[in-house]
Parts: structure tokens; C-alpha cells; sequence
């Protein structure tokens, strides 16, 4: 395991829920096509976050077992999702899944959580876990590159590398990108029937907007600066920056590409 995936997102829960962009709703409404989904699934959403997938899945669905190991994000999450009797928020990560001691079930899915686990072991796992007809749903942005940096990147990461340093910062160590797409990595696994489909969609951001986006990373979570102060001044720098470069009532432009994973058992007949 590259990370400790206790350790990769603290103290960014609430900006998370706030912040992160989530999916466009056209991925799941296909997603509800394209597995039949009919409120009879046992569905897992493992590394949930904020409920970004597992709280527009729920009302197709029978039950979405929502699973993290941040303690801050399922709290996040279920309280987003009030009033949602069939989300489960559960402490958890891709390691002990065997642990968790879920049903028999249909789907498992993963947002931009995919990408930080032992890819190959985990996929190992969903193998062992579940049943022929089982499919494993990955949703994200693709490799770096896939789409055009925002406007404010430049700004943004000069303020940054002043109070972090150039190096991406992943919890107590650094980040480096999988060397494989998560295509080559589901081909060879038992789940190498893959379907993909990609939407291009955007969102405006405000000058708060991209400083909480910023606070929801794990290159850049509150925590990562060592002190409340130190934390306090790189907003405060943060924002001066974004205002000098585009104005304090500036709304830009963020565009954004999501690919949707569809990977199944050749030869097998989803839910």
C-alpha cells in the first residue's frame, strides 16, 4: 500500500463537501441504464469521501454501503445525505475490506479514491468478494493532461510551492501518478470487460470557491501547514493573489472532464 489512507485527507472534509466539483448527472442516470439498476442492488462506494457518488446513487438502489477512513468525511457525508435512510456510513479503506462483513454485492464503486490504493490487490479482493454478475464502477478525471488547466493554476501553485514546496504532498510523504491507466490495470484483472464513457462539463468558480478548493486537497490540507497561523496566512496570501491577478468579484471558469469506467467479468450479465 504507497499510502496511509488514514493519513491522506485530514482536516478537508468540510471544504471536500463544499468545494469538490463531484459528477455530472448524466453519469447516473447512465449508470442506472447501463446496470439496470431498479432499487434491488447492494451497492459499496469505497473511499466515499462526502458521498459525491454514494448520495445520487442511493434513490436507484437498494442500499449503498458508503465506506472510508477518514472519520471527518463520513460525518461530512451523513449529514449531507439527512434524511436518506439507505446510505450505511462506515469506517473502512481498500486494505480490510474482508473486514467489513457486507452482503452479497452487485456493484462496487470508486471516485478519484481508486488511484490511491493497491489497485491490483484491491481488484484481487472484488474478485474474491463478488459474484459473477458482480460489476466495478470507477468514475474520475483521468491522467494529468486530460483537460486544460483552470485559469488560477499558476497563481495558485506559486502561493503554494512558497509555503510547501514543489513536491506534491501526499499526506506524511509525497505524491507520485500510477504509472498505468486504470484501463491497463482492469484489463488485467478478472473485471476486463470495460466500457467507458466520457462527459466534458464545467462549474464557476468564485475567488472563496478556489481557495476552499484548495483546502480540500491532500497537496494542500489545512494540516499539511503545521500551524493554525501558518494555515490563516497562506489563505490570506491566497487570496490577495487571486484577487490582484483577476479581481475579488471575479467568476471563472473551471472546465472539467469526467470518465466513467464500467468493468465487468467477460461474458458475464450485469444487474
Amino acid at each position: 500500500m504507497p499510502y496511509n489512507p488514514r493519513g491522506l485527507f485530514t482536516g478537508t472534509a468540510a471544504y471536500y463537501a463544499e468545494y469538490r466539483p463531484g459528477y455530472p448527472r448524466q453519469m447516473f442516470s447512465t449508470l442506472e441504464q447501463r446496470l439496470g439498476l431498479d432499487n434491488t442492488q447492494q451497492v459499496l462506494d469505497l473511499g466515499c469521501g462526502t458521498g459525491q457518488i454514494a448520495i445520487p446513487l442511493a434513490p436507484r438502489v437498494a442500499h449503498v454501503h458508503a465506506v472510508d477512513p477518514d472519520p471527518d468525511m463520513l460525518v461530512e457525508g451523513a449529514t449531507r445525505a439527512a434524511g436518506i435512510a439507505n446510505i450505511s456510513w462506515r469506517d473502512g479503506d481498500s486494505t480490510r475490506v474482508h473486514d467489513l462483513g457486507l452482503p452479497l454485492l452487485d456493484v462496487v464503486t470508486m471516485g478519484s479514491s481508486f488511484h490511491w490504493t493497491d489497485r491490483e490487490a484491491l481488484l484481487g479482493t472484488l474478485g474474491e468478494i463478488l459474484p459473477r454478475t458482480g460489476v466495478v464502477v470507477i468514475a474520475g478525471g483521468g491522467r494529468p493532461g486530460t483537460t486544460p488547466p483552470p485559469p488560477w493554476d499558476d497563481v495558485v501553485t506559486e502561493v503554494r510551492t512558497r509555503y510547501l514546496g514543489a513536491a506534491r504532498r501526499a499526506g506524511s510523504g509525497t505524491y507520485r501518478h500510477p504509472e498505468r491507466d486504470h484501463t491497463e490495470v482492469l484489463a488485467d484483472s478478472a473485471f476486463s470487460a470495460i466500457e467507458t464513457q466520457s462527459w466534458r462539463w464545467s462549474v464557476q468558480r468564485t475567488i472563496d470557491s478556489i481557495i476552499g478548493l484548495q483546502l480540500s486537497f491532500s497537496y494542500s490540507a489545512p494540516t499539511l501547514f503545521g500551524s493554525a497561523d501558518r494555515y490563516t496566512a497562506f489563505e490570506a496570501d491566497l487570496r490577495a493573489a487571486l484577487e490582484q491577478e483577476f479581481g475579488a468579484d471575479a467568476v471563472l471558469t473551471e472546465h472539467l472532464n469526467t470518465t466513467l469506467m464500467v468493468a465487468a467479468r467477460p461474458g458475464a450479465v450485469s444487474s
